[in-house]
């Protein structure tokens, strides 16, 4: 049985990006197949791409869920209708429920709820808390990146493709995509899908049990829509940019599987809490794009799951060696299903 302490690697910390390359599409691109390791550039995507695969990106925008209230720093991370959103906060031992926090510009919220993994449940008391957020919200960069919000934050860490406001943090693998380099791989005969996952704190929450069973991972809302799942189930291969994008595919690849169906997915529009972990029988997803990922997190769980752990062991290894950028704003791997997964 594999724990958590099975994921961990050494990182130095000077290879974890804090800002991001000047051009979009420059970063690097480790390509793993199983045990082989190939040293490309984002760009080289094309070179793997075949006439009948369709590519899946999550379309997600990341909302500036990042405020203060009434002295107290707030991330919001889900939505529970269009005015009640979760949002953790380091220090809420004080916060009481029914408590009223106050905004720089005056506006309110009342704390309904509060919980230690969620944090605060906070229903905003004005017409559009996404126009305020737009005024005194900061982007939520990832805490590694030891940093505040840059100028340049508020498009860089944003894919060129977004559109539904709703993450607390981006589909970080889409953060390389150029709209030039999206039409070169449309011009290469493959299908470009975008579903939608809104990020929130189950894709980067950390792992805090050594068992792995014993995690609670938060939901996330995405949809795939009728039209997306008839151009999925027709693919030759299937590209997934992203791990919010393979949680999304796999989560529609579950019901397609309880449901007694042949497709690779089914329509989906729920919220989903997949955990993906080594020994997961892959339904929907053949070949995976994504950052590197923190030590012992579900997302480097994920990739092991799918590419196998000793293959992703050694293919950090040499990431290391070879200073590839980590994390959100770093470079990215292309990864090949391993064969039993």
């Amino acid at each position: 049985m594999l724990h958590t302490s099975d994921f961990d690697f050494d990182l130095p910390p000077e290879l974890i990006a804090s800002h991001p390359l000047e051009q979009r599409d420059a970063s690097r691109m480790l390509v793993v197949d199983g045990e082989n390791l190939a040293d490309k550039h984002i760009r080289d995507i094309l070179d793997f791409i075949q006439p009948g695969d369709v590519i899946v990106f999550n379309n997600s925008r990341v909302i500036p869920a990042r405020f203060n209230a009434s002295g107290h720093e707030i991330t919001l991370h889900t939505a529970v209708d269009d005015k009640t959103w979760w949002g953790l906060c380091k220090k809420f031992t004080h916060i009481e429920i029914d408590d009223t926090l106050t905004m720089d510009d005056g506006t309110t919220m009342t704390v309904v709820d509060k919980d230690d993994e969620s944090g605060l449940l906070l229903r905003f008391n004005c017409d559009n808390v996404f126009d305020v957020l737009n005024k005194l919200g900061k982007m939520p960069l990832p805490p590694y990146m030891k940093r505040e919000e840059e100028t340049e934050d508020r498009e860089r860490y944003q894919t060129v493709y977004a559109e539904p406001l709703g993450s607390m943090a981006a589909p970080t693998a889409g953060l390389h995509f150029t709209n030039e380099l999206i039409s070169e791989i449309e011009a290469r005969g493959a299908a470009v899908v975008k579903v939608t996952l809104h990020v929130g704190a189950g894709t980067w929450m950390p792992v805090k049990t050594e068992n792995l069973a014993e995690h609670k991972m938060h939901s996330e809302w995405c949809c795939i829509t009728n039209e997306q799942a008839d151009i999925i189930n027709n693919a030759k291969r299937v590209i997934a940019v992203g791990t919010t994008s393979m949680r999304t595919l796999e989560s529609a690849a579950i019901r397609a599987r309880e449901s007694g169906l042949n497709g690779r997915v089914v329509p989906i529009c729920l919220n989903t809490n997949i955990f993906i972990t080594p020994g997961y029988k892959f339904g929907a997803v053949d070949v995976l794009l994504t950052n590197f990922h923190l030590p012992k997190s579900t997302l480097f769980m994920l990739v092991s799951a799918f590419a196998g752990l000793d293959n992703m062991k050694s293919a950090y290894a040499h990431a290391v060696a070879e200073k590839y950028r980590f994390f959100s704003y770093g470079d990215c791997c292309l990864l090949f299903k391993q064969k039993d997964a």
